[in-house]
């Protein structure tokens, strides 16, 4: 069985490194479909090994892509360090920016704040707020690590501030418009930028 490592979401390759997660959010298309788009299946036998993932990349024609960017059936940063040596490998090879899709949780994953570790690899950051206080944010995304994941998160984007050039802050639009203000403020507050990433039920 082929697994597949990267795969294409318009002018950008996005890399899918692993399928464990620390939230469990209701709306994920995970529990939905096994794939995106045209049916890419994005469940993955084991998890890559990093030269199993510059492999993958290097058989890409790379002059097609804008960006690489960490997205797959899982959260990232659960691979945090393997993340930034395939970073570090790609800006070697590549003049080409780097983007990671994350729910934020990666300083509670890794014990220590590794922000710092991004700088100079990783251009952009994109975090899923998706609530406007701990307790929405538990009960849409039920994390592991309870209710104390989403001053996390909020923590970790301050924080990727002083080393990320764009950090983006997100929300999907299933969530009310007072909501969806309030999260704005939330990111205009740290300094971030904001988006609301439409909802789209594929149950159906």
């Amino acid at each position: 069985m082929s697994m597949t490592i990267t795969y294409e979401v318009g002018n950008s390759l996005y890399i899918n490194i692993t399928n464990r997660c620390t939230n469990n959010c209701y709306f994920c298309v995970k529990n939905i479909k096994d794939g995106v788009g045209s049916g890419t299946n994005l469940w993955l036998e084991k998890e890559p090994a990093i030269d199993e993932v510059i492999e993958d990349i290097q058989r890409r024609d790379i002059s097609k892509y804008k960006e690489f960017v960490f997205c797959g059936y899982g959260e990232p940063m659960m691979r945090t360090n393997d993340i930034i040596e395939i970073s570090k490998k790609l800006k070697e090879k590549y003049n080409m920016p780097i983007r990671i899709n994350t729910n934020g949780q990666a300083n509670l994953i890794c014990g220590r704040d590794i922000t710092p570790y991004l700088e100079g690899w990783v251009d952009s950051i994109s975090i899923s707020l998706n609530a406007k206080a701990k307790k929405e944010y538990q009960a849409i995304c039920r994390s592991v690590y309870g209710e104390k994941a989403f001053e996390a998160i909020l923590d970790f984007a301050a924080k990727c501030k002083k080393h990320i050039p764009k950090v983006v802050l997100s929300v999907v639009d299933f969530i009310s418009r007072d909501d969806i203000r309030l999260c704005e403020e939330i990111a205009q507050n740290i300094g971030a930028d904001f988006k609301v990433r439409h909802f789209v039920n594929q149950s159906s």
